[in-house]
């Protein structure tokens, strides 16, 4: 059917031949092995006008992600749904659909403010549920406190909060002052542990002169245990209108003031112990 030169001499002949084996469903490799034509334009030449068997187109997978793209857009959804949906690129997504027309907001931008609202409530509330879920598992973890264990505790408290003498200042007194109810309460059971007479404290409130010292005494003398009546004049602290004050409202007590009297061997022996921590911790650091 062909001869050296590449030239084929019963062309119709060839083209039915081609046609029978396309119709048969084989591909165009398979014709060409079939009929040993090994010229592509001939080839396709041959078969003109004959579509190929289904089963040799390639498939085209993005087609289904095309069309479900189109229809999702059509139902209203934005482009961040619909690339979350079908696990594909934006740019790709805004290729498919950009010419249909942009979808009706299914809210309201009061309503979309409200759903964020709700989110983020949500996501808070579920935040707390979780930070106090770990405070718990540690305060499990604490168990019972030995004396021991409040000793050193209340060596390092009062070295953290308590006042301390200066070489060039030696005033050898035992004064704490604290706004943390819990940090008083812990401070007032180590002195107890120590052995310090409760008659030897005074108390005073050191607060803001806005704020109500009344309610502030009945606070505090229910933290400490004591009687309203026991409290020294309270140290107030004039406002500075240049400044913006946080610590107001209702909860605000101001701080607690305790002075232990008669407390110069208390003092050196608080301050001898701290340097006693800080030597082994030093020893530790190697």
């Amino acid at each position: 059917m062909a001869h050296s030169s590449g030239k084929y001499t019963d062309f119709e002949g060839l083209r039915e031949q081609a046609l029978a084996l396309r119709r048969a469903g084989l591909s165009l490799r398979q014709i060409r092995d079939e009929l040993k034509i090994y010229n592509n334009d001939i080839l396709n030449q041959l078969v003109k006008g004959e579509p190929p068997p289904e089963w040799t187109k390639r498939p085209r997978a993005r087609d289904d992600l095309r069309a479900r793209a189109r229809e999702l857009r059509l139902q209203g959804w934005t482009y961040d749904r619909i690339e979350a949906e079908l696990g594909c690129s934006r740019s790709s997504v805004s290729l498919w659909v950009r010419d249909l027309p942009r979808p009706t907001p299914r809210y309201t931008p009061e309503e979309q403010r409200a759903l964020m609202q709700a989110g983020l409530a949500k996501r808070r509330a579920a935040e707390r549920e979780k930070h106090e879920a770990t405070k718990a598992a540690a305060l499990r973890e604490i168990g019972e406190l030995t004396d021991r264990e409040l000793f050193m505790t209340g060596i390092a408290l009062y070295w953290a909060e308590g006042s301390k003498s200066k070489p060039y200042d030696r005033r050898e007194r035992a004064i704490f002052v604290n706004s943390d109810p819990g940090v008083i309460r812990t401070y007032l059971a180590w002195l107890d542990l120590l052995g310090v007479d409760r008659e030897r404290l005074s108390f005073r409130v050191l607060i803001h002169e806005s704020a109500d010292v009344a309610v502030a005494h009945r606070h505090w003398a229910d933290v400490a245990g004591v009687d309203p009546a026991v409290f020294a004049k309270p140290t107030l602290k004039r406002h500075n209108p240049k400044t913006v004050r946080k610590n107001t409202g209702d909860d605000y007590h101001g701080c607690l003031v305790i002075c232990v009297a008669g407390s110069a061997h208390l003092y050196n022996r608080i301050e001898g112990w701290w340097n006693g921590i800080v030597a082994q911790a030093q020893a530790r650091l190697g």
